[in-house]
């Protein structure tokens, strides 16, 4: 094994430009930890308000910081007290550490699962948060066979994750998109509704009977939006709204509420089964990290973008 290893880091907050890959030294697994050789690494919208200091009250960076919490690769040390994992094995998992935008990482051997044979490692890689995230929300609203629930950001790497779980669970998603992306939607089974002014309009001439429940992956605006249909705070969900859900009393379960080895588990046998599907918007080498966020930034991507050490 090599001595070193490489990483993303940035030491002040910022652009993109305070981004890097540097050299660390190849992490050796404590008790409990394997380290696993990153063959991919999904980017997610909540690394550019860490590394901005966006969310520095509840989320604050010690530098030099690594980023990233995505990952699936190949084992290739293994600490005391492990007996799940041998080197060689395939898993897909997450890093609560901050270190996953990496070519070797060390994690918990229970934040890792078996990664499926048909799985890309594309999609493996970039499940953890949007996946989690999309189960969550599906989950907190309480969707049901029959429901008609409206879905913000409908397109992007978690809302078209989304769509497709509550077309598993028989509900009809409502996907709030560009026009550009009225033709996946429909594919995927959801019915599309542009954006832009008289929203509200079109969401209701969309549903006659009325919304049931209401999926905010965007902003503020949606939260209030789902109120002035009439829908329950208690079926409102929020992954990012969460000042505008303490006012009107939405709930606000994301990637946290959905972290578990049984849930990672359930997606990925989904995609590998084919009743759901991941895209994969762009993949880009870890030097390019800078170019990968500034894709991710203009916030127009169908799918998830990944990083390939």
């Amino acid at each position: 094994m090599t001595a070193t290893a490489r990483a993303v880091r940035f030491d002040r907050y910022g652009d993109r430009d305070v981004l890097y890959v540097g050299e660390i030294p190849m992490p050796v697994p404590a008790p409990g930890q394997v380290v696993v050789e990153v063959r991919a690494a999904g980017i997610n919208p909540g690394e550019t308000s860490i590394r901005e200091g966006r969310q520095h009250d509840r989320f604050p960076a010690t530098f030099p910081s690594g980023e990233g919490s995505d990952l699936a690769g190949v084992v290739t040390a293994v600490g005391d007290g492990v007996d799940r994992w041998s080197t060689g094995d395939e898993v897909l998992g997450f890093s609560w550490e901050r270190s996953s935008h990496a070519s070797h990482v060390a994690v918990p051997a229970e934040q890792l699962v078996r990664k499926p044979p048909g799985l890309s490692w594309e999609v493996a890689g970039s499940l953890y948060v949007a996946g989690c995230t999309a189960f969550a929300a599906v989950r907190a609203v309480g969707a049901a066979p029959g429901d008609t629930v409206a879905v913000s950001a409908a397109t992007g790497g978690v809302g078209s994750l989304v769509v497709q779980l509550l077309r598993v669970r028989g509900a009809q998603a409502l996907g709030i998109a560009s026009a550009a992306n009225a033709g996946w939607l429909t594919a995927h089974g959801a019915v599309p509704v542009p954006y832009g002014d008289d929203l509200e309009d079109r969401l209701r001439a969309a549903a006659p009977d009325g919304v049931d429940a209401f999926i905010d992956l965007f902003g503020p605006e949606y939260v209030q939006l789902a109120v002035d249909l009439g829908v329950d705070p208690d079926r409102i969900d929020t992954v990012i709204s969460f000042e505008k859900a303490a006012q009107v009393g939405a709930r606000t379960e994301g990637s946290a509420a959905g972290s578990t080895p049984e849930v990672l588990t359930e997606l990925a046998d989904l995609l590998a089964s084919g009743a759901i599907e991941m895209p994969v918007a762009a993949t880009f080498p870890l030097e390019q990290v800078g170019d990968a966020f500034e894709m991710l930034e203009h916030r127009h991507t169908r799918g998830k973008i990944v990083l390939v050490p």
